[in-house]
């Protein structure tokens, strides 16, 4: 069978990379404690996402939660209250298999004054209303955490 994409065969898969990641669902409640707010960035591909990085050596999850939303969002003032799932998806990268797990936290921020900084390689990031932000996002399995996200917030088990 021949290919439809006529030298644009990719190249075969060498090896299979396992990168274990952690970031947060970044929340506050607005000013009138009525609705909540989630904290996305804008990637350099402009996708709409949540602040995670890869877990170092040494760290936990957590920790590594803590760090990147730290590093990504320039917030320090910042509550972890729970963790809401993982998540799993590939993706190739040249001649590797690159599957990515990603540990998901429900993250208060604890400061309203904080603003947040982006880093130099993003494009933006903002506070988006809850509904705009479930437009606004990506990725579906991140989607469905912060719909868990808001049954806890509103339940008041966080």
């Amino acid at each position: 069978m021949r290919s439809r994409l006529k030298g644009r065969k990719s190249p075969v898969i060498q090896e299979i990379v396992r990168e274990p990641t952690s970031g947060g669902i970044v929340f506050r409640m607005t000013p009138d404690q009525k609705d909540i707010e989630i904290l996305l960035i804008q990637d350099s591909k402009n996708r709409w996402t949540i602040p995670k990085g890869h877990i170092e050596q040494g760290e936990t999850a957590k920790d590594t939660a803590i760090r990147e939303i730290g590093e990504e969002a320039g917030l320090q003032h910042i509550s972890v209250l729970t963790w809401l799932g993982k998540i799993h998806f590939k993706y190739r990268r040249a001649d590797k298999l690159v599957l990515m797990t990603t540990q998901v936290y429900l993250v208060r921020a604890v400061d309203a004054n904080e603003t947040p900084k982006k880093e130099k390689w993003m494009h933006s990031i903002k506070w988006f209303s809850f509904t705009d932000a479930l437009e606004a996002i990506e990725y579906e399995d991140i989607e469905k955490l912060m719909l868990i996200a808001r049954k806890k917030i509103r339940a008041g088990e966080v």
